[in-house]
Formats: C-alpha cells, sequence, structure tokens
C-alpha cells in the first residue's frame, strides 16, 4: 500500500493497537468496519454485528438499524431479548435509568441482567407495530438546538409506561450494542482497546459534536477521533483508488462531495492543491483541503417517506388522518414503494396495504395503487427542483413539525445546493469564469438517498445545467464511484485511522478548527487566532490588528473553538456565536513585566503559532517597546477525547517578558551550549539575578520554558560531573510539580 502520508499524526499519541475501528453512527443505519494491522499488506473489513433479527433469534448483519425499541415484557417473554453475551451497564445519567437501578438491584444481584429493549433490525420492525415504543432519528435530536438534548424525551409522544430517555443515552446504546458485539467476537482485543474511529455529519455544531463524545464514554469507549462523513465517504473513494488516485484529481480542481441520508443532508467542498515538495522529488504530492461545509439540514430519505406518506394518507383515509399504528405502518410501506418505484428496472404501480383500525383490525385492511409517475412528481421533482442557481431556500414553516424535529422548511434540496455553492466563492475559489457561485469540478455522491438512479440523475441533471454555456453547453461534472453507500463510511471512517497512523493518504493536514480569543468590543467577539486549514508547524501573524492590553495585574484570555468555521482568516474580529463557537477554560495570568514607570495599559500585535503537539503559542508584542509574552493554550481537548480541557491554574502565578527570558535563555545556553565556558556552580545565582527574585518565586510559566531548553542542550551535561549534577537538578526543579501547565502530561 503506498505510504503518501509518512509521518504519524503529530497530535497523535496513543498506544498502538491491532485493530483501527471506523464506526458510522447514522440516523437510520450504523455500521462498523476494521482494519487488522498484524498484516502487512493490511485491508479495511466489514464487521457483521450480531442483532436480533425476530423474536428470539440473532444474526449477523452488515448494518445496525438505528431504532431502539422497548415491547412490553413479562416473564414468558423477557428471554426473547436475550443476546450471546452479558447485558452490562455502562454510565447512564437519565433520570429513568437512576429509577430503573433502584428498583431492579435485588434482581440485578440474582442473576445475568437481560435488556428491556433493543435495538436493530427487528427493533425497527417490530416498532413499527407499536409506535408509541420505538425511538427513531436520534442522531437528528441530538443537534436540536430547540430542546434539552440530554434530557429524556424520547420516544417523542411515546406511551406512558415507556422509559423515557436523552438523545445521548439512545446514541449510546447503538454504540453499547456494537462494543458488546465486538468484545464478544474479539475477547482478547475489546474495543475500548482499539483505535477508533466515529463518523458524524460536518454541519453538527459543537454542542452536537461533545453530545456524540459524550454517547461513546458512557458506552464505554473513551479514546475516540470524530471525522465527518463527507470527508469519511472521501476517503472510501481513496481507498478504493489506492493505485490510481492520482490520475483523477489535478491540482485547483474543486470537489462536492454531497451526502444525503435518511436524515441529514450534508454538503462539503474540498479543494485539491500541490503539497510541499520533498527531498528528492520534483514537485510537491497532491493534498487535499476540506474549505466549505454547509448548514445543518434535517432534510432527507425520512423525509421522502413522509412527504409519500402524506400523499397516501389522503388517499386512504378520506382526508382524516390515520391512527399512529397505522401511519407508522404506511411511512415504512413508502419507503418500500419509494426504493422500488424510483429504483433500477421500476414498475409502473405498486400497491400499498394497511391494517385496519379498531375492531376491524382482522378483515378491515385497507389498499392504495401508487404510480411511478406520481412518485415521480412527488419526490424527484419535489425535492430536486429544477431550479436557478440565485435562487434561495425558502423559509416556510415545514409540514412535519408533529414529529419533534426541526425539519428543513424547504423541501428543495437543490435550492440548498445553489445557496451553498454562491456562500463559498470566496473560500473555495472559481474556475467557471463566473463570480456567483464555486463551480464543482468533480462530484462525490454518499448516502442511502443515491441508491436511486432517479434521484442521482436528477442532482446531476440540475447541477450540470448552472454552469453549462454556450462555449460548453454539454458540461457535466466528473463524478466519482463509491461502491456500498451503505458501508462507505464506516469504510472511510477505518481507512481514515490508518492515516492518522502514518499510513495512507490525508484530507488537508490540519486540525480542521479554527481557534479565538475574545476581545473587548460593543458586543461579544473573538478575533480568530488560527484559521481552520492552519498546519502544525504554521506561524501566523495577525497583522494591522492592535489591542490595548493590561500588563502588572491579572488578565484574562478566553479562547473559544469552532469545528464549523473553516473560512475565518487570522485577524478577523467574529460576532460570537455559541452553537457554532465552544468556549475553552481561559488562562488567567498576570504580564510580568521589568519596567518601574510604565503604564497598566499597553498596545499590543498578537502572534500565534499551532505546535507540532497540539498547542496554540499566543504572543503579545508590545509595539512601543521590545517587550512580549508568550502563552501557550492546551488544544488537544478539543481533538482527543481522552484528555480534559487545560484548567490553566499555574498561569495565574504569571508570565514574564520575552527579553527576560531570553536572558536567562542565555545564561543556561552559557553553560550547556556548545560555546559554553560559564561554570555550572553560579547559575540558580545568576537565573536569580536576572530575574531579581528567589528560585522558590519562579512562575512554573518560566520554569517549564527552562525545561525545554535544557532538553536541547541535554548533550552539554556531559561535560564533567558538575555540569551533569546541574543539569539534573534544574530539569527536575524546572518541572516541579508535574502538573498545572499546559501539555505537562506530555512533559513528564
Amino acid at each position: 500500500m503506498p505510504d503518501t502520508s509518512p509521518e504519524m499524526d503529530p497530535l497523535v499519541d496513543e498506544m498502538p493497537s491491532r485493530y483501527v475501528v471506523g464506526i458510522d453512527l447514522g440516523t437510520t443505519n450504523c455500521a462498523v468496519c476494521f482494519v487488522d494491522t498484524k498484516p502487512s499488506a493490511w485491508k479495511v473489513c466489514v464487521f457483521r454485528i450480531p442483532q436480533l433479527t425476530a423474536a428470539g433469534e440473532v444474526e449477523s448483519r452488515e448494518t445496525l438499524p438505528a431504532f431502539h425499541y422497548q415491547p412490553v415484557l413479562h416473564k414468558s417473554n423477557r428471554d426473547t431479548l436475550k443476546l450471546p453475551w452479558p447485558h452490562r451497564r455502562y454510565q447512564d445519567d437519565s433520570k429513568s435509568a437512576a429509577r430503573r437501578k433502584k428498583k431492579n438491584t435485588d434482581r440485578q444481584k440474582a442473576k445475568p441482567e437481560i435488556p428491556n429493549y433493543a435495538v436493530g433490525y427487528w427493533a425497527r420492525d417490530e416498532g413499527t407495530l407499536a409506535p408509541g415504543r420505538l425511538i427513531a432519528s436520534a442522531k437528528s435530536w441530538l443537534c436540536h438546538v430547540g430542546v434539552d438534548r440530554t434530557a429524556d424525551l424520547l420516544p417523542w409522544h411515546g406511551a406512558p409506561e415507556v422509559d423515557r430517555l436523552s438523545p445521548v443515552e439512545v446514541s449510546s446504546r447503538y454504540l453499547r450494542h456494537i462494543r458488546d458485539a465486538w468484545n464478544a467476537a474479539h475477547p482478547s482485543d475489546p474495543l475500548d482497546k482499539q483505535n477508533i474511529v466515529i463518523t458524524l455529519p460536518a454541519s453538527f455544531d459543537e454542542v452536537a459534536r461533545e453530545l456524540t463524545v459524550d454517547a461513546a464514554r458512557r458506552a464505554g469507549l473513551n479514546r475516540v477521533v470524530l471525522i465527518e462523513e463527507p470527508q469519511a465517504a472521501f476517503y472510501a473513494w481513496i481507498y478504493k483508488h489506492l493505485d490510481d488516485w492520482e490520475q483523477h484529481v489535478e491540482p485547483g480542481q474543486n470537489i462536492l462531495v454531497c451526502d444525503i441520508g435518511g436524515g441529514t443532508t450534508d454538503l462539503t467542498l474540498i479543494q485539491v492543491k500541490k503539497g510541499r515538495r520533498r527531498a528528492g522529488q520534483s514537485g510537491g504530492p497532491l493534498q487535499f483541503h476540506r474549505v466549505a461545509v454547509g448548514n445543518h439540514l434535517i432534510l432527507g430519505g425520512d423525509n421522502l417517506d413522509f412527504a409519500l406518506a402524506k400523499h397516501t394518507e389522503q388517499r386512504i383515509a378520506d382526508g382524516q388522518r390515520l391512527e399512529p399504528r397505522q401511519w407508522s405502518v404506511l411511512v415504512r410501506s413508502c419507503r418500500r414503494v419509494k426504493e422500488s418505484l424510483l429504483g433500477k428496472r421500476a414498475p409502473g404501480e405498486t400497491k400499498i396495504s394497511l391494517p385496519g383500525s379498531g375492531s376491524k383490525v382482522i378483515g378491515g385492511a385497507v389498499t392504495a395503487t401508487v404510480t411511478r409517475d406520481e412518485v415521480t412528481e412527488l419526490l424527484v421533482d419535489g425535492f430536486l427542483p429544477h431550479v436557478d442557481l440565485s435562487q434561495k431556500p425558502g423559509q416556510r414553516q415545514s409540514g412535519f413539525q408533529e414529529f419533534g424535529l426541526p425539519y428543513a422548511p424547504d423541501a428543495a434540496i437543490t435550492r440548498y445546493l445553489a445557496a451553498f455553492l454562491s456562500a463559498h466563492v470566496a473560500a473555495a475559489g472559481n474556475k467557471s469564469g463566473s463570480r456567483k457561485a464555486v463551480r464543482p469540478d468533480i462530484v462525490l455522491l454518499n448516502g442511502g438517498f443515491f441508491a436511486s438512479p432517479a434521484l442521482r440523475e436528477r442532482l446531476l441533471e440540475v447541477l450540470s445545467s448552472w454552469f453549462q454555456t454556450r462555449a460548453r453547453p454539454d458540461w457535466t461534472p466528473v463524478v466519482l464511484e463509491n461502491e456500498r453507500l451503505d458501508l462507505a463510511v464506516a469504510r472511510g471512517a477505518a481507512y481514515y485511522g490508518m492515516v492518522r497512523c502514518g499510513d495512507g493518504v490525508r484530507i488537508a493536514a490540519n486540525l480542521a478548527r479554527s481557534y479565538y480569543v475574545s476581545v473587548e468590543s460593543k458586543q461579544p467577539s473573538a478575533v480568530c487566532l488560527v484559521p481552520g486549514d492552519a498546519e502544525p508547524g504554521n506561524d501566523i501573524a495577525l497583522s494591522g490588528n492592535r489591542f490595548d492590553l493590561l500588563v502588572s495585574q491579572p488578565v484574562e484570555f478566553p479562547l473559544y473553538v469552532s469545528s464549523t468555521r473553516l473560512t475565518d482568516q487570522p485577524g478577523d474580529l467574529i460576532p460570537i456565536d455559541t452553537e457554532q463557537m465552544t468556549p475553552l477554560p481561559p488562562i488567567r495570568t498576570v504580564l510580568q513585566t521589568d519596567r518601574r514607570r510604565r503604564s497598566e495599559t499597553i498596545t499590543v500585535e498578537l502572534h500565534a503559532k499551532l505546535t507540532e503537539i497540539g498547542t496554540v503559542d499566543l504572543w503579545c508584542s508590545d509595539i512601543a517597546a521590545k517587550d512580549s509574552w508568550r502563552l501557550q493554550f492546551d488544544v488537544r481537548s478539543t481533538t482527543q477525547t481522552d484528555l480534559s480541557a487545560h484548567q490553566g491554574q499555574a498561569e495565574q502565578v504569571g508570565l514574564v517578558d520575552e527579553a527576560t527570558w531570553q536572558e536567562c535563555h542565555e545564561r543556561i545556553e552559557n553553560v550547556f551550549g556548545i560555546k559554553g565556558h560559564a561554570k555550572p556552580g553560579k547559575l540558580m545565582r545568576e537565573l536569580s539575578g536576572v530575574l531579581r527574585s528567589d528560585r522558590s518565586s519562579w512562575p512554573p510559566s518560566l520554569l517549564r520554558r527552562m525545561w525545554d531548553t535544557l532538553l536541547v542542550l541535554a548533550d552539554g551535561r556531559r561535560q564533567s560531573p558538575v555540569h551533569e549534577a546541574r543539569w539534573l537538578n534544574l530539569l527536575g526543579y524546572a518541572l516541579r510539580p508535574g502538573y498545572g501547565l499546559a501539555v505537562d502530561d506530555w512533559r513528564v
């Protein structure tokens, strides 16, 4: 396998595991793929997930439908929920779980517990007949800003006796099932000990991302990495074309990834760029950079099912509303009808049958005939209409509010696509000769929505029409093919796990996050410090931006992170949006200065750097003098789920200015450097003189910089036994007490 990314991710510091596992935590289906790293010629494989397919029957399937069902249980049927592994409780913060735990303590001690719920195929099929006991689309609830996403609110309109669960807990139960199934198949290599990559929509806000991580923790998966689904889909394509992917793309091209699943529409733009030249190469390798992400849209295949069900309901019920049980069966039937009439070799018509209601359940079935033409008009023309590139989505309220989710107000996916391409001209560049919209040179369609040739062809038809000209009347984008749309995201996630370990082709060697520092202004605002396309080692000057800063008294530096605002540039002043920007623990400190007569407020310019170990260094430089101060923010917690956010306690002692530090650095180098000639016995006295304080008063931030310097000059300790003793003594002192400052865990 070609090694086009030879270095391990500099932000990854994890114990090697035998398996790399990719989990697609989908809205309607979950899937798991993995790589066994033991063979040198590794490959991505599908993990078949054991699950209930009927009462008491367990089979392994390639996907796990994301449906949670709680049946009516009694002694005679409880064993029908039994799985081939013991049921274990993990962290469960729901109120109903606390009540269940208290009620069932004695029973749990008496014998191994059997769950009172099921997930997967049987849960989906059986739950359709009892909609008040079924939970679906939990992933969509994770990003519902209009509700408390940690509250026990599912199933929506559920039966009174059913346990209510939070969207986080439901998602955790899917992951819990996957973990138990994996552990049963790999008892020597449990899932929590493997490198795990979990997918999520690119448009998820920061809250939804954190809740996804929380769901993984509740399932006992404490170390996971997140990847956006469109990127994972593109990684799956790269994996399929390992030998010839460079023949399909060229620098400057824009790649549109259109990922439409059962519950969401996810749009992403990736740009092909020429990478940095390596030693011995005539030209740099190609690199993929994600440059734009669309807004979160709860609009996908489910909406088509609902629309067809509403259409059919009017015919079956004479304008009346069906009972919940009948409606649930109708939606499920409409999904099959949609797949049939919009699929390959579609029949001219098909019939939908529903059970009767009330006393007419037996012998009271009703039927309706649905034709291919009316389904095409309703679903293809309704959701993918021919629209002008300048059209914007409408803002009328969705017709599916009774389901509780904030569905996209406009059903026309093509309008959202037009708005997306028009909004990101500056970010992605434009080769179409027009500044109105970005023309995608290449398109990758992913998600179960595109299993239908009719839907796939209509979207490409509309997209092509936007950029066809007199000179190029037949222009169409290059279309990339992905096998198994239901498995592509999980397959790409597993491949991405190998990329992070240094084996594979990387998309945008950056954090895919932007970092900001809050500043005082008329409205809450923040300045972009590190843009989303920055790579480790980049120096970022915020030239032209000047700020007032307090010295010699406590000051606070609030830091924000965003994984969706990736086009902001260094120095941009951005209104703080709590849905797109998440606060990190601020650094509270004192900027110490040796100048006695200076005012307490100075004017500074900012300079930032993303380090190789995943921290952000921020310099504040006085424009009227040569003084500057360096702060270090530990931002690794935003990319590594087993790390807690750094609280910045040790920084409160204070920071010395750069000029003072440089004098200290010179004294240390004079002793341990190549040209060093000073006596080691006088080093501590000289450092105290420079700092005008006893070593017991040296701030931890200064001590850690001494530690960094001593490591670089480690060879200098070999000059004599006295040098060795002084080097070891100062090195240990500079690391005390071993915690409290950014990345102290890494130093230790």
